[in-house]
């Protein structure tokens, strides 16, 4: 007999999608709300995308009083109501920390729409949809119509007003660090990349920038954090070798203390992303005092004013040209720069969380 009022589910339970199941547990655990936590280890995404509800659907607990079940959109929830229609009674909220329908790749014959599609299907079994950005909201909503056309035939209408329907935004709850100022160097710009060392977050962008920069013999400074994974884009070896005078950190940081000093240290931090639907890690070095530089696409414009987004590589360059001739200025242009970080903080956003989770 299982007494748990919600059941909680993360196929992939690393990095944010850890992050936004224990903020909840959390605050669960200091209401004496009862749940029961089903997850599975963050690997082998492609694996936990295809076949997660058939990994877990014997872990998930017999119904009995439960009123709703969380989940990412990394479970495919309408395969997972097949498997345990026991389910089916239950509230179902999917949350979206990216979707599959634009995500980049690096050959257009490996696209898979099958993600897509799960992630479509999941939203039809589903009463509320969470999308964690307009951005990440409207490139779904906007691209159903397009993975649907790969059908041959039969293909079915209206999805999309019906997925809007249930469908709403509400932003990833950042856990920020107690604010401490440091005064940062003006000898020597640093520019932090916070980012997982993947295809999709542009890392040889970046680095042509920093490798031309060099070449100019502009002085600079430079810090690549971000998880590492089993299959690491060449460019990194290459940056290592040739940037390594350069280099203050090189690698993931595994204590968040001195990965908020890293941030707090840098000037500016750089985003090259391909594919992002919110950027924790941008948000964070923001909060800690960095000059934001993100493109203008994706959800940056939603976030950050005008003066943070480059048009392009050429236009990166320039930026961090004139940062590096200048340091000071990049640390003027933050103090400047209007961007309200609270309202992605986790004290703000995780009560509408549980009330929605909660509900009626």
């Amino acid at each position: 007999m299982n007494n748990a009022d919600f059941i909680i589910i993360e196929p992939f339970y690393g990095g944010s999608h850890k992050v936004l199941i224990d903020s909840i547990t959390h605050s669960f655990q200091n209401e004496n709300i009862n749940y029961s936590l089903v997850t599975l280890p963050s690997k082998k995404w492609h694996w936990r995308a295809r076949c997660g509800a058939l990994q877990l659907y014997e872990k998930i607990p017999k119904i009995t009083n439960q009123k709703t079940l969380f989940a990412s959109s990394v479970l495919n929830i309408s395969e997972l109501i097949g498997m345990r229609p026991d389910l089916s009674p239950l509230k179902k909220i999917i949350y979206f920390h990216e979707n599959q329908l634009i995500y980049p790749v690096q050959e257009i014959k490996s696209r898979d729409v099958q993600y897509a599609y799960n992630q479509i299907t999941s939203c039809l079994a589903a009463d509320i949809v969470l999308f964690n950005s307009e951005f990440n909201m409207s490139s779904f909503l906007n691209n159903i119509h397009r993975i649907l056309k790969c059908l041959p035939d039969h293909r079915p209408k209206s999805i999309k007003d019906k997925i809007a329907l249930k469908s709403t935004v509400l932003y990833f709850p950042i856990s920020f660090p107690m604010q401490s100022i440091k005064e940062k160097s003006m000898s020597v710009l640093h520019i932090v990349w916070p980012h997982r060392w993947e295809f999709d977050k542009g890392p040889n962008d970046f680095f042509e920038v920093l490798f031309r920069l060099k070449l100019e013999n502009i002085p600079f400074q430079v810090s690549v954090l971000g998880e590492v994974y089993s299959e690491v884009p060449k460019i990194f070896e290459k940056a290592k070798q040739e940037l390594s005078d350069n280099i203050v950190q090189f690698g993931y940081v595994h204590s968040k203390e001195s990965y908020y000093d890293v941030l707090s240290s840098a000037h500016v931090a750089v985003s090259t992303a391909k594919h992002e639907f919110f950027g924790v890690s941008m948000l964070e070095a923001t909060y800690c005092g960095c000059f934001p530089l993100v493109p203008n696409s994706l959800v940056y414009p939603e976030i950050y004013p005008q003066q943070c987004l480059y048009k392009n590589n050429e236009d990166l360059y320039k930026q961090l040209q004139k940062f590096c001739l200048n340091p000071s200025l990049s640390v003027k242009l933050r103090q400047d720069c209007d961007i309200d970080v609270e309202k992605y903080s986790n004290s703000r956003l995780i009560p509408t969380y549980l009330e929605i989770i909660k509900g009626s």
